[in-house]
């Protein structure tokens, strides 16, 4: 039995890299029937497509995505910076697909501003070498850390993540982190915003942000690398989704078998409608 979800928002799911949970979302995905479906940046890696590196899983999930389209869900795509290249389609629109840089959405009475967030982030905007290499030292981590859990997992004992150990540990990670938050509220409630919602970082978050011109809730999706989380808004309340909270409740994909598909290909799908 599918849930209905009046709005999901996923973010960095990096369908394409080594690090994509795509198993993982395409159950979530299932499970769900969204009223909107808010896709907030960084959700086909084309930053690494040079891999051609794209498994049956990773298309499932754009399929389940076009699906959702094609019915009753109303699907934004907002671009991010591994993503950046559809900006060029902002605007797009196929059935219920809509392309976008950004999305302003009232809910529940209550003035929403939706954007990936690299906007802020002076790496990828002004030195885009420095942060794609960044991406594919990241994108390595997490092939080294998924060896390792294998063998742990094999070994009874707990999963563990290098690079939440490291962004713990790491004070600018950790500044990083608050300031992009505080940013990102200021700059919503001086914009008379209730909600602002981001991605990029890969941290999920959902807390009240106060100063002296006023309030607002900063809420961010996390990513389907590490954290595995969406956000949800149902029945007029925010939370959290975690996938290793609900796993056990989720059931395996069973739609029908797709044959891999290399990078080009994928490439000439994706941009076909343009």
């Amino acid at each position: 039995m599918k849930r209905d979800v009046e709005l999901v928002v996923i973010s960095d799911v990096h369908l394409g890299t080594y690090g994509c949970k795509a198993k993982e979302l395409l159950r979530y995905l299932n499970s769900i029937q969204p009223k909107t479906l808010v896709l907030n940046g960084d959700i086909i890696d084309i930053w690494q497509f040079k891999k051609s590196y794209f498994p049956k899983p990773h298309l499932k999930v754009i399929k389940k995505i076009i699906s959702f389209a094609t019915k009753n869900t109303n699907v934004y795509y907002i671009t991010g910076n591994h993503d950046e290249m559809f900006r060029k389609f902002t605007d797009f629109e196929l059935g219920k697909l809509k392309v976008c840089d950004k999305l302003c959405l009232e809910i529940n009475h209550k003035k929403t501003w939706i954007f990936h967030g690299d906007v802020f982030d002076a790496s990828v905007q002004h030195s885009k070498w420095i942060a794609k290499l960044g991406g594919k030292g990241y994108d390595l981590l997490i092939v080294i850390n998924n060896a390792v859990n294998w063998f742990l997992e094999k070994m009874g004992r707990e999963k563990y993540s290098f690079s939440k150990k490291i962004k713990n540990n790491v004070k600018k990670a950790v500044k990083y982190i608050g300031d992009f938050e505080l940013t990102a509220s200021e700059l919503a409630i001086d914009n008379g915003y209730d909600y602002v919602i981001c991605g990029h970082i890969h941290q999920p978050q959902m807390r009240e942000v106060v100063n002296k011109k006023g309030s607002c809730t900063y809420l961010n999706s996390g990513d389907w690398i590490e954290n595995l989380s969406a956000l949800e808004f149902n029945q007029n309340e925010w939370t959290i989704f975690h996938y290793e909270d609900h796993k056990h409740l989720l059931k395996d994909d069973e739609t029908e078998e797709i044959q891999d598909i290399n990078s080009s290909d994928l490439l000439k799908i994706v941009t076909q409608f343009t």
